[in-house]
């Protein structure tokens, strides 16, 4: 793995871990991170109450940076991980489901979109 390759990974991983710590300040129950599947990758997946949240995680200088990484190929990834869990899972299927952004940004609190995007 490249130096460069390796700083993302690393970014990337602290970025899921201070997203994991908001939410969870926020009220939200931390269920999975890294969920992989065939389909595609899910950063966080947590619950509040009786909904089910599947968040994508971009460590961005900028909230509209990190919003507009998001990009529709990448959310029908989500989608299908968020299925495929939702199908391992059986105890969550009554769940109200929802898909959530974080940026994290450096020197400022996460930002939180719920409800990022629809498909």
């Amino acid at each position: 793995m490249s130096a460069r390759k390796l700083r993302d990974y690393e970014k990337g991983h602290k970025a899921e871990i201070l997203a994991a710590a908001y939410l969870l300040l926020k009220g939200y129950f931390p269920l999975m991170r890294r969920y992989k599947t065939h389909h595609g990758e899910v950063d966080l997946i947590v619950k509040r109450g009786k909904t089910l949240v599947f968040v994508e995680v971009k460590a961005r200088p900028a909230n509209e940076a990190g919003l507009e990484a998001i990009r529709p190929l990448a959310q029908q990834r989500i989608a299908a991980a968020a299925a495929h869990f939702r199908a391992r899972h059986p105890r969550y299927r009554e769940y109200d489901c929802r898909f959530d952004a974080v940026v994290v940004r450096p020197i400022r609190l996460p930002y939180h979109l719920k409800d990022a995007w629809r498909l």
